[in-house]
């Protein structure tokens, strides 16, 4: 994941001696990294949301809520968000054979799509 965001056009990574600062280059805004751990049925939730189009992940938050994070579990979520939440990477991990392992490619939002996004797992 943190190769995908380094090479994100609209991202800015500024590394120094005691941390490395990333920015959401068209807003300024730091972009912070949430990690959240998911049972399996929690997490098959948040890979449904995930694949769904904007309208539908809104509608499907709005019934059922978001997908309830856990202390330990099967699937493992990943996400960069910006502090203004205009900016959002979000990347699905599943344990399995002793590691976690991606299920599919790093996925990017920006503008409203974002915010939405963020919905589910903030």
């Amino acid at each position: 994941m943190a190769n995908a965001i380094s090479s994100y056009p609209n991202i800015t990574v500024q590394k120094s001696f005691f941390r490395t600062k990333v920015t959401y280059t068209p807003t300024g805004s730091r972009v912070e990294i949430i990690v959240r751990e998911y049972t399996p049925d929690e997490g098959k939730r948040l890979l449904g949301l995930l694949s769904m189009s904007p309208a539908e992940m809104s509608e499907a938050l709005q019934k059922h809520g978001k997908p309830v994070a856990g202390s330990n579990g099967h699937y493992h979520l990943e996400a960069c968000l910006s502090e203004d939440r205009q900016f959002c990477a979000v990347q699905v991990l599943r344990f399995g054979d002793f590691a976690y392992s991606p299920v599919g490619e790093p996925r990017f939002y920006e503008g409203d799509e974002a915010k939405l996004v963020a919905q589910v797992f903030c």
